[in-house]
């Protein structure tokens, strides 16, 4: 007797593990249109599960047919929960039962609940067959904020954009833009501008009667330029002789006795107080323009292009107007874009 009842206990659990549930989604529809039956079977993973089958029009009773059949698997605490969907469809008008679907599970026939399916048709007029009435126009749909909200808030932030573009459009009319000044500048090669100058101070007489000082000044800085220009090192802060012992190396000896002489005048004139006479005066002169000729290095005078330097002030303008144009070109391609997506936005909505 014990061995009995745990045997029928064990058969009670085990027939406990497998639920079987029939639900349907719509139990009213009119003539043509479809509802779904879902037959679902709860069990133990991995059992064996035998639905029912039905092919397409094939009848599940008389009057109601069967065109789909999905299926689904899924789990829920611990159990295997196996969905066949049937999609039906009737054309005749009728309250339909439908009797529990055999499932088998393991080998062992399992039935769901009852279902029920009323079917009905659309009131005709038969009284009346010659009235027919034209098809109804389009309906406005109702304003919902839900589908206008993206275009309100991008209309704000076009209309915030386009304030910034028109700000910042009249900071840069205000800002007046800073011209770069560019200056031809011609490069004179050094011998011509040495001997530009032994020109000026030969054709002023009075400076060599009455300054003789001045005059050897002037010579003998213009020979200074010419040999720092020339030559390449700093003649302007030498001594006489410290540029003779520099000047050696050009190996003509009657170029730079010539020079010499004129160095050494200079500086008796200008720290011994001599006074030379007029024709010695003329003759370093000449002496000063023959070593320019003899060690002068052929070039041509050249133009070239020099921008000025812009201050402080001018420089920081300049940055800034630079600024505010990036600034614009920036907004103006975000506006440009936004205004774009906006007319999307409202063709769509209102199409």
């Amino acid at each position: 007797m014990l061995s009995l009842a745990l045997l029928a206990c064990m058969c009670g659990v085990s027939a406990q593990q497998v639920n079987v549930e029939a639900k349907i989604d719509s139990i009213m529809l009119l003539v043509g249109e479809q509802a779904h039956l879902t037959l679902e079977v709860t069990t133990k993973p991995g059992a064996r599960i035998e639905f029912p089958e039905y092919k397409r029009t094939q009848y599940m009773v008389p009057g109601v047919e069967v065109i789909d059949t999905k299926a689904d698997t899924s789990s829920l605490d611990g159990n295997m929960v196996v969905r066949h969907i049937y999609t039906l469809t009737s054309f005749d008008e009728s309250m339909y039962a439908i009797p529990g679907l055999k499932v088998k599970v393991n080998g062992k026939d399992y039935v769901s609940n009852h279902l029920a399916l009323k079917v009905i048709t659309c009131d005709v007029d038969t009284l009346h067959p010659e009235k027919f009435y034209p098809p109804k126009g389009v309906q406005d749909n109702p304003f919902q904020w839900a589908e206008w909200r993206m275009v309100f808030w991008c209309s704000i932030l076009a209309s915030m954009l386009f304030v910034v573009l028109v700000y910042f459009a009249v900071r840069l009319k205000r800002n007046k833009p800073v011209i770069v000044r560019l200056r031809r500048v011609k490069h004179v090669p050094p011998h011509t501008k040495a001997l530009d100058a032994i020109e000026r101070i030969k054709g002023d007489r009075t400076l060599v009667e009455n300054d003789p000082k001045e005059y050897y000044t002037r010579l003998t800085d213009t020979l200074r330029k010419y040999i720092n220009e020339r030559f390449g090192f700093n003649a302007m802060e030498m001594t006489s002789s410290e540029i003779l012992e520099r000047l050696n190396a050009l190996g003509n000896e009657q170029v730079m006795e010539e020079l010499r002489e004129v160095f050494t005048t200079s500086d008796l004139v200008k720290f011994a107080k001599y006074s030379a006479l007029l024709n010695e005066n003329d003759m370093n002169l000449v002496n000063a323009v023959r070593f320019i000729d003899s060690t002068k290095a052929e070039e041509k005078t050249q133009e070239q292009t020099v921008m000025e330097k812009l201050s402080d002030e001018e420089a920081q303008t300049a940055g800034r107007r630079k600024a505010l144009t990036l600034v614009m070109a920036v907004t103006a391609t975000a506006l440009v874009a936004l205004t774009a997506y906006i007319i999307y936005k409202v063709y769509m909505l209102l199409s």
